[in-house]
């Protein structure tokens, strides 16, 4: 079968199973009130959301592996896909757990940021160690041909690249259709760095991916009916992080996800500040709820985050093409 064929099959099988199954996953969640806790802390117009049923990340992560495995019959054809299939399914497990206990405590803390963090490094450890002679050491400066390699200091930096990128896009995850918007249209760059790589197979995932995570948006756009949880943005951190390794565009990446870097940074920033001059920076962070208390509408600043992962994602492209 043609392989842009099987591409767009995988994305509109993933589409329609997510979009179907989707509306009696919210409807269990909300009869088992397994809903989203808000935090004392948090802004007041995102109280109202309180009841809002949380992971919803599992149907857009469960759902394109199983599609992605059908179409190959039940085969993972080579180990670069092996690697980010585990990496995509293990940070899903961490979030899942974290998603478990904000519901059986019946607030917003969840995992301590210790324990996660202290389970995403393990996850790393594994991931190195069953593929490390699959990964290359060497980090490419795009446009001056010069390569970097980082031998075993190479571990290390994955290790830092997979937590940064994970937590960065948990922190993305906030408002309706925000972080899963972003996350589409980074996978899109991803997906055509894939296709010029001839990195087949990734193309084929992705495609998948994009489908659930579309059909994800119907229900997650604002006013959203369900939330990913730490299920799905966990999930999401580790697939680019995963793809930034597995195709050598770690430089690429922190464009491609300049969204997730620029929360990341500001959220740093203020805690930085914080600490040590016991002053904030920003009126509020994650920094998208910034936007919210100057009197922008949410809408309107998802808008602007999707432009701005837009113009990123175009950036992150040419220099991962060069």
């Amino acid at each position: 079968m043609d392989f842009y064929l099987i591409a767009l099959i995988g994305l509109l099988i993933s589409f329609l199973l997510v979009f179907i199954i989707m509306p009696v996953f919210i409807k269990t969640l909300v009869l088992h009130n397994l809903n989203q806790e808000v935090s004392e802390y948090a802004l007041e117009e995102y109280k109202k959301k309180a009841k809002t049923p949380i992971m919803g990340g599992l149907l857009f992560v469960i759902i394109p592996v199983i599609v992605y495995l059908a179409i190959n019959f039940g085969h993972i054809r080579n180990r670069e896909m092996l690697m980010i299939i585990l990496s995509f399914i293990s940070f899903c497990s961490v979030g899942f757990l974290d998603d478990i206990m904000i519901i059986l405590r019946r607030d917003n803390s969840g995992l301590s940021p210790k324990a996660k963090l202290l389970m995403e490094f393990v996850y790393c450890l594994l991931i190195y160690a069953l593929f490390h002679q699959d990964i290359a050491t060497t980090v490419m400066i795009p446009f001056l041909s010069i390569s970097i390699d980082f031998k075993w200091l190479y571990l290390p930096f994955m290790i830092m690249l997979y937590l940064a990128e994970a937590n960065a896009v948990n922190f993305t995850d906030g408002m309706d259709g925000l972080c899963a918007g972003v996350s589409a249209i980074a996978i899109i760059s991803f997906t055509g760095l894939s296709f010029i790589m001839k990195k087949y197979d990734v193309v084929i995932f992705l495609s998948c991916l994009l489908g659930g995570l579309f059909a994800y948006l119907c229900y997650n756009h604002y006013p959203a009916r369900i939330f990913m949880g730490d299920s799905g943005s966990l999930a999401l951190g580790g697939l680019f992080a995963s793809l930034g390794v597995i195709l050598n565009k770690e430089v690429a990446l922190f464009f491609i996800g300049g969204v997730f870097v620029y929360e990341m940074f500001c959220v740093c920033l203020q805690l930085t500040s914080v600490k040590l001059f016991h002053r904030r920076i920003f009126s509020y962070t994650p920094i998208h709820y910034a936007f919210v208390l100057k009197g922008y509408k949410e809408t309107k600043v998802v808008a602007g985050f999707y432009l701005l992962a837009f113009v990123l994602a175009i950036i992150g492209f040419i220099i991962g093409v060069n």
